[in-house]
């Protein structure tokens, strides 16, 4: 019976055996396996709610709760700070506050639960911003894109962009959301700072040096936005409506290039719209050009938002359903929101099968393939320690002041103010940016800032410093009205705010569709409308209650918004602008006393959408600046020489419609440089700046952009001479806003573009830099002076530093097609060199031109090289041109 027992119990020990050897892992686990394989294997196994899942990224964690996440999803934009003490503690010897550390413990943990805890263990694609360094707590800040452009110097670049992968890669994140490779030909469009310029072929170079280092090391890059994100006025995400022929010569060319030659393998769209189709649901941009035409195997991604925005801005579909399989069957691969719970709006198109499945699968197809090509399903955990190390580290700092000061562009040097004498006795820095450190759009806070006062400080002691805080950047005429202050019984108990009565037409009439209290009045319904049960576009509103004074005396008071308001306080109307015209600020001033209480009526109505409403005064506004520009003076005339610093306000939605510097920046420079001290400008910013006010005024202007984190030990090094500058315009600067949109490579008018009152020629040309030093150009040679349509030809010349201190130049090339079947742009840059010259020395400069620099786009829109002459021109700037020849093709 023994014997029988043990026999059986070897058999079952042998079939137990046999089946845990049969049980294989499923093919797309098999990392031996070709990623296409995996892929089919993997895309068969999943249900429809899996798929939906790998198309939908969001902000967030497992914070959100796993039982959300049990199907699985695309990826997290993690945020987290140094709040794990033990992790802090553990990595102490690596000189890191833990923050890289917790980050990558945290993403880590993420990866494991999609990988363990899921059903078909798909893991996510951690994914952030990194501009101009990685937009989280701990990373290193270099200068700002546009200032990154301005060096001209693609090693730099690529230096840069290595130091931003090793930051982001150390933490476990595995896509960025940039670079931004939109052309940035009208400087008012707010976002102009985080681009590369005006110039495609610039922004292409720029492009590709900043791209590769991130793709080789296994993190995706999404260049955005495809394909342009300003429209007329330089306002940000108006539509646009370009040609194929504007879109193939000025703002595909960088896009193409990323994807063609550094391997970019996922692209962001932009919200506006083009030819009257959004970008995001457009077919023609994202399948037929993008996918088809130039073999795009990425995934595309869509801007936060915006793939509800068909409906919400763009009128073109009537539901987020519609919305959605709009986009998706168009080629959007992915949809990118900011909160979790937005997800019904996009499931409903799928539940309810609107969705081609096809397109579907193709674009998690897309998706799972970039997860399999980074390994994620094999290595998808970072060591803590190393992000810890990398971020922030020591090297990446030293670069970041390399780059500031390689940015710095010197616009105005009379009598050769600059370099400043590190013996003056005494320089004053005036403003706002003195001490103020601003790094630009999409920043982190960046690590131990150095300001331009700490920098100018390092080399020259504080004690040789008279600062001025000068006046504010922008000033505020006035505040909206604190809830505080805004009274209204309610059942018998004083509430703060106003009663608020909503009704569903624009006469105030009839039965109130909602009636609540507002706290404040301060509204922007640009998108909504006050209520649900209200149209955006068609209402009116009665405010009433009491205002309590907060001093005593003459203040004014009043609205700032759309037209179509009036006014009553202590029961008198003191505004009366009850019609429907544009956007005004209108104030009266009032005699109030301390704490008492005044009844307030506002009335307002809205009859065509985009309302915006505030109730305001200037109760709490001191205007001192001319206190303030006193002080400035009082310091300069006891200085050698004076340092202003001026600067912009802009960014995402900020755009400028004027370019001049705000609030009382001018009138500080004026009253400083009357003192008759030698006067330097530095501006801060990351756009064009008009100065026909005071520029002759002034004796030095430096541009220094938002120079990141150690910019203010880089501006130091230009200011005194131990770094020469050398950075050169990636935009033009216009005289006037009224010129623009104003860029170097347009094409022949026809006649002239001048106006009457008005030259159309810019106050500071693209390309366009100054030195400490000269520099003279010679010997321009062709190895040979006629090639054919699909030759290649090198071209030389020789720049000499004939100056008496050494400094890099940047040796720039233009080309013109003298005749052409279709108009050519004047000039198109199509080469640059920056290089290093000590005193008196010479270098020879190597060019090559070829079919790619050389083609252009037919009548029929064919890439073709015509043969004809070609003006060959090299020089300083656009139109500093020092060297000319002709090329011919035939």
């Amino acid at each position: 019976m023994k014997n029988i027992l043990k026999i059986s119990g070897l058999g079952l020990f042998l079939i137990s055996t046999l089946a845990f050897t049969e049980k294989k892992d499923p093919p797309y686990k098999n990392p031996k396996l070709p990623v296409a394989e995996r892929v089919n294997d993997l895309l068969g196994r999943m249900t429809l709610e899996e798929k939906f899942w790998q198309m939908f990224m969001i902000p967030g964690d497992l914070n959100i709760g796993k039982d959300k996440l049990k199907h699985g999803i695309f990826g997290f934009q993690i945020s987290s700070k140094g709040k794990n003490d033990n992790v802090a503690e553990q990595i102490m010897d690596y000189g890191s506050t833990g923050t890289a550390a917790n980050m990558a413990n945290e993403i880590n943990e993420l990866q494991k639960y999609f990988l363990e805890e899921t059903r078909l263990g798909i893991p996510i694609i951690p994914f952030n911003e990194a501009l101009h360094g990685l937009a989280r707590d701990g990373a290193t800040i270099f200068p700002q894109a546009i200032a990154l452009a301005s060096t001209w110097d693609t090693d730099l670049v690529s230096d840069v962009a290595s130091a931003i992968t090793k930051e982001t890669r150390t933490r476990g994140i595995r896509q960025i959301l940039s670079p931004v490779l939109n052309i940035a030909r009208d400087v008012r469009w707010g976002r102009v700072e985080e681009t590369y310029g005006e110039d495609p072929y610039l922004t292409t170079q720029m492009g590709l040096s900043f791209i590769s280092q991130f793709e080789k090391s296994g993190v995706i890059t999404t260049p955005k936005h495809f394909v342009a994100n300003v429209g007329a006025g330089g306002r940000d995400s108006y539509p646009i409506s370009f040609n194929e022929r504007l879109l193939e010569e000025i703002y595909f060319p960088a896009f193409k290039a990323v994807f063609q030659k550094a391997g970019a393998r996922s692209v962001m769209t932009s919200y506006n719209s083009l030819d009257g189709t959004p970008c995001t649901s457009n077919e023609w941009l994202l399948r037929t050009k993008l996918k088809e035409q130039w073999g795009f195997n990425g995934f595309v991604i869509s801007d936060a938002g915006a793939t509800g925005g068909a409906n919400v801005l763009h009128f073109t579909a009537a539901n987020y359903a519609e919305a959605t399989e709009d986009a998706v069957e168009a080629g959007l691969d992915v949809m990118f929101q900011t909160n979790y719970n937005h997800f019904p709006l996009f499931w409903e198109a799928y539940k309810n099968g609107m969705v081609d499945i096809k397109a579907v699968d193709e674009a998690v197809s897309r998706i799972l393939t970039a997860k399999f090509e980074l390994g994620l399903f094999e290595n998808p955990y970072v060591d803590a320690k190393e992000a810890a190390v990398w971020n922030g580290h020591k090297t990446h700092r030293e670069l970041a002041k390399k780059a500031a000061s390689k940015a710095m562009v010197l616009l105005k040097n009379k009598n050769e103010i600059l370099p400043i004498n590190k013996s003056s006795k005494k320089i004053a820095l005036i403003g706002y940016d003195v001490k103020k450190v601003r790094l630009g759009g999409y920043s982190g806070p960046g690590n131990e800032l150095v300001s331009m006062y700490k920098g100018v400080s390092n080399k020259i002691g504080e004690e040789n410093i008279l600062y001025a805080p000068g006046v504010v950047l922008k000033e505020q005429k006035y505040l909206p009205v604190a809830s505080t202050f805004l009274i209204t019984n309610s059942d018998g108990k004083k509430v703060e705010g106003l009663k608020a009565t909503y009704f569903d037409n624009i006469k105030l009439s009839g039965q109130p569709k909602v009636e609540r209290i507002d706290k404040q009045i301060k509204f922007g319904w640009t998108l909504y409308a006050p209520h649900k049960d209200l149209d955006y576009d068609w209402f009116s509103v009665r405010w009433t209650g009491k205002i309590k004074a907060p001093k005593t005396g003459k203040f004014n008071i009043g609205i700032e918004g759309n037209d179509g308001y009036r006014m009553y306080l202590d029961g008198k109307l003191i505004i009366d602008n009850w019609q429907k015209q544009s956007y005004t600020t209108i104030l009266k001033e009032f005699s109030f006393e301390a704490g008492k209480e005044y009844d307030i009526k506002i009335e307002f109505f809205e009859s065509a959408g985009n309302a915006k409403f505030k109730l305001v005064w200037d109760a709490f506004i001191e205007n001192n600046w001319q206190q303030q520009i006193a002080e400035a003076v009082l310091k300069a005339e006891k200085s050698d020489v004076a340092v202003v610093f001026a600067g912009i306000h802009e960014g995402e939605f900020q755009d400028r419609a004027l370019l001049a510097l705000p609030g009382h920046q001018e009138a500080l420079i004026k009253a400083v440089a009357k003192t008759g001290k030698p006067t330097v400008v530095v501006l801060v910013g990351g756009s064009a700046i008009t100065m026909a006010n005071w520029i002759n005024d002034v004796d030095g202007i430096i541009m220094a952009w938002y120079a990141g984190e150690n910019g203010g030990n880089g501006f130091a090094d230009i200011l005194f001479g131990d770094e020469n500058p050398a950075g050169r315009l990636p935009i033009t600067f216009p005289v006037d806003e009224a010129q623009c949109p104003l860029y170097y490579n347009n094409k022949p008018t026809g006649r002239g573009d001048n106006y009457h009152n008005l030259t159309g020629q810019p106050l500071f040309p693209f390309g366009y830099g100054l030195s400490y030093t000269s520099f003279e150009y010679s010997n321009l040679e062709f190895s040979s002076n006629t090639i054919s349509v699909d030759g290649t030809v090198e071209i030389t010349c020789t720049i000499k530093n004939s100056g008496s201190v050494a400094g890099d130049e940047v040796v720039q090339l233009y080309i013109r097609d003298e005749l052409a079947s279709v108009a050519r742009p004047i000039k198109e840059l199509k080469g640059f060199k920056r290089i290093n010259l000590k005193v008196g020395e010479s270098k020879k400069v190597k060019f090559k031109l070829g079919p790619e620099e050389l083609s252009m786009l037919d009548k029929d829109l064919k890439r073709v090289v015509e043969a004809g002459d070609f003006r060959i021109m090299i020089g300083a700037s656009s139109k500093d041109i020092r060297l000319r020849k002709i090329l011919t093709v035939k």
